[in-house]
């Protein structure tokens, strides 16, 4: 390994991963798939290889992708969080109520979207 590689390799380890929110977007029919995490742009990588490999979870997604193609979406970063620069910071708590945000603006739910819509919880849970 040449030296300007391993350069690269640091650089990019050390660059702050972007954390938000992202969303997968059908633009034939508007259909969104909402995504979070810690490293949005890889996040949404990784549901687009599924998709070409015709392997991902979401069977409304799969399909929708086999039917009209990967030309038909869009993968975007909708929303960022800036990292804390103290030690151990956990951005999960963060990161749950961006997501709430933005799952009340988008409502992406069937039928208008992809996401599963969680199941409500009973009295007393």
């Amino acid at each position: 390994m040449t030296t300007d590689r391993r350069q690269l390799i640091r650089e990019y380890k050390a660059r702050p991963r972007v954390m938000g929110v992202g969303a997968v977007r059908n633009t034939r029919n508007g259909r969104l798939l909402l995504v979070c995490g810690v490293d949005v742009p890889s996040l949404l990588n990784r549901h687009k290889a599924q998709l070409r490999l015709g392997a991902h979870r979401n069977r409304d997604l799969q399909a929708d992708w086999q039917s009209e193609g990967e030309t038909a979406f869009e993968f975007q970063v909708l929303d960022t969080l800036e990292p804390r620069d103290e030690p151990g910071d956990d951005p999960a708590d963060d990161l749950a109520a961006l997501e709430a945000l933005w799952l009340e603006k988008l409502s992406p739910w069937p039928p208008a979207g992809y996401n599963v819509r969680p199941r409500s919880r009973e009295k007393g849970d």
